[in-house]
Order: C-alpha cells, then sequence, then structure tokens
C-alpha cells in the first residue's frame, strides 16, 4: 500500500512538472458592447461567438474536451504525465482514478519547480459527445448548442452550464503556472448570452 502511495505522489509531481511555469498573463475578452456597432445581426451573432470562442478553445478547456479518452494537458495539449484515460466514465480507470493526483481544489506544491497541482470537485473529463479537439469553431458552435451532443442541454441551459459551472469557473483561476482562460467567467457568460439572444449563429468556419 505505501509503495502504491508513493508512486501516485511521484506521478502526481511528474505531471505538476510537464505544465511550464512563468507569470499567467490573463488575456482579455471583448464585451458584449464591444459589438453593438455590428449592424447585422446574425454578422453580431457570430462575431459574439467568435469572442466566446477565446474561452472555449482555450488549452484549459480543451484539455477536459480531447478528441479521444486519453487526457492532454499543458498549452500545447501534450499528452498528460503519466499517460491517462477517462474511461468510461471520464475520472480515470481502476487503479489510476484522476482523483489519484486531482483534488477539489488547485494544491500548491513543495516541490522546487513545480508550480501546482490543478483540482476541482468535478476533476474528469468531457463526454465523448463533448469532445473539441480538432474541430473547427463552426464545428464546436454546431455541437454547442445541439441537445444530442451537449448533454441534453436547450440554449437557455447551456448558457446557465456556461455562467454558473464550478469546472468552467476554473479555467480562469487554473492555479500557478497555467495560463487562465481569457477574461472572466462572466464576460464569458454575458457573450454567450448574447450570442444566443441574437439567434446563436456560427460562424462560416
Amino acid at each position: 500500500m505505501m509503495t502504491m502511495r508513493i508512486c501516485r505522489v511521484l506521478a502526481c509531481l511528474a505531471a505538476a512538472a510537464a505544465v511550464p511555469l512563468g507569470a499567467a498573463e490573463v488575456i482579455p475578452l471583448k464585451p458584449v458592447s464591444a459589438f453593438v456597432g455590428v449592424a447585422d445581426e446574425k454578422a453580431r451573432s457570430v462575431a459574439l461567438f467568435g469572442e466566446a470562442a477565446k474561452v472555449i478553445t482555450s488549452p484549459r478547456c480543451m484539455n477536459c474536451h480531447p478528441a479521444t479518452r486519453q487526457a492532454t494537458q499543458g498549452d500545447d495539449l501534450h499528452p498528460h504525465v503519466p499517460l491517462m484515460y477517462g474511461g468510461r466514465y471520464g475520472v480515470g480507470v481502476p487503479g489510476l482514478p484522476c482523483r489519484a493526483c486531482h483534488g477539489s481544489s488547485n494544491a500548491t506544491t513543495l516541490v522546487e519547480s513545480i508550480a501546482s497541482i490543478p483540482g476541482n470537485p468535478a476533476w474528469g473529463l468531457a463526454p465523448p459527445s463533448m469532445a473539441w479537439q480538432g474541430k473547427s469553431v463552426r464545428e464546436i458552435c454546431l455541437q454547442i448548442q445541439d441537445p444530442a451532443r451537449n448533454g441534453g442541454r436547450t440554449l437557455a441551459k447551456l448558457a446557465e452550464h456556461m455562467a454558473t459551472d464550478s469546472f468552467i469557473a476554473w479555467a480562469f483561476r487554473p492555479g500557478d503556472g497555467r495560463t487562465p482562460a481569457p477574461g472572466t467567467q462572466a464576460q464569458f457568460a454575458a457573450l454567450i448570452d448574447a450570442w444566443i439572444a441574437t439567434g446563436a449563429q456560427c460562424p462560416s468556419r
């Protein structure tokens, strides 16, 4: 049992070490008011989603929406260290669940050159139907408003999810050593609300 615990600790430290250190820069998002001047409502809707997509396509979101059940990490979406698979429920496989390293909140380490291990009560991978990596902004736009591929959410429920989900909130406060998603969750949610209000239009590509 002690050997297994030591192995898990070493695996967690290796995972954290794979995250490049450096000052986390907060990248701004344009507010909804910046798009008021776009007279055509469809074009305004597309522009609003394009701004919100800066969050959706950020590494903090993409790493949890991989193309396969294999987790990725870092700003370059490299394979998770140690090699991890989401399994049936997205929370790891028997013998190596996500919770072996990831707790309910970000954990600062005391090891030199390692910033932190990220955490959230809902830590895990998105369902296969919500895989985003490798897709265009248009494909993701169509996917997230399709109840068959977004967890059965209506547009109203989707907006609520974006505004209140704690795991989405984590993307904006991902812990030391990680670049947060652009803007804030409130700004992101406002863009999604405005996008829906203007017809939830998707870009051409």
